[in-house]
């Protein structure tokens, strides 16, 4: 099993990835072996990078810092183009998000960044609160002992459901298939 951690952040090793390390390490201690992807550039290279170890992976964690009360617009173009490169692999593919704040804006953050997995039939990871962690610093972030503890509860129960998953899977219950045609309503006429 293996878990692609995204890091929307402008900084590659700051706040965001501390975080995501945390995640890593408790997913790692679990026997889920991860890696640490950097998109805070999305460049239409990295973006097809990413897609393909989207495909191998058994699940996604998408990190992101709060900008304006709002995730980075890396991460967000970023998974703008990810979600018309990757949807065929994401459906039913446990997923989680990560928001890393000085102060406010981390739920704002998580909503957006929730909506790329509900939209794309991804059973959403949840932890002990609200995955965030606060801290201007990668220093202050490991001072955050509560949302330290938050993520390695995240990445435990990340593994957990991909263990779930893999012994359904084995019990010979597989994910629902889709309805033949997507409807769409248009209300406007």
């Amino acid at each position: 099993m293996k878990v692609l951690l995204l890091n929307g952040s402008r900084r590659e090793h700051g706040c965001t990835y501390t975080a995501l390390c945390e995640v890593a390490s408790a997913l790692e201690g679990a026997g889920v072996e991860t890696e640490i992807f950097y998109a805070g550039k999305p460049t239409d290279e990295a973006v097809a990078q990413a897609a393909e170890k989207l495909a191998e992976a058994d699940g996604l964690v998408v990190g992101s810092p709060v900008y304006w009360a709002s995730p980075s617009g890396e991460i967000v173009t970023f998974l703008d183009k990810l979600a018309g490169k990757a949807a065929a692999s994401m459906p039913h593919k446990p997923a989680a998000a990560v928001a890393s704040a000085r102060r406010a804006g981390t739920t704002a953050t998580l909503d957006v960044l929730l909506k790329y997995f509900e939209y794309h039939q991804m059973p959403v990871v949840s932890s002990c609160y609200w995955p965030m962690v606060h801290g201007n610093t990668p220093d202050e972030v490991r001072r955050d002992e509560e949302g330290l503890q938050i993520m390695r509860t995240l990445g435990r129960n990340m593994a957990w459901l991909l263990k779930c998953i893999e012994a359904g899977r084995a019990a010979g219950i597989e994910p629902p298939a889709p309805e033949a045609e997507k409807k769409r309503t248009n209300f406007i006429r």
